[in-house]
């Protein structure tokens, strides 16, 4: 995989808003893929690598958060429809 590009930190605010909620995400991959899951977590890898932890049909999926083209939550009381996360990096 390339090397990792952090997320911006105001994008990153709606994956901790989704998993905090626990919402069910159509989730679009810079590849061209999608998948349907519930948002658990992020994670930090000790490299500075971030993943979204989710729960999937075929189980548990950590998804690094450079290769997210966007998150739609499909619950219907969710505080944000679709974002597409691509803008200006942030280090933590």
């Amino acid at each position: 995989m390339n090397t990792y590009q952090p997320l911006d930190c105001d994008l990153h605010d709606y994956l901790e808003i989704a998993c905090l909620r626990g919402y069910r995400l159509h989730i679009e991959l810079m590849d061209g893929a999608s998948l349907t899951a519930k948002a658990l977590t992020t994670r930090t890898s000790s490299d500075k690598e971030e993943f979204l932890c989710v729960e999937t049909a075929g189980g548990p999926q950590e998804i690094r958060l450079d290769q997210l083209l966007a998150v739609t939550p499909l619950d219907d009381n969710a505080q944000f429809g679709r974002v597409v996360l691509q803008g200006a990096n942030c280090s933590f």
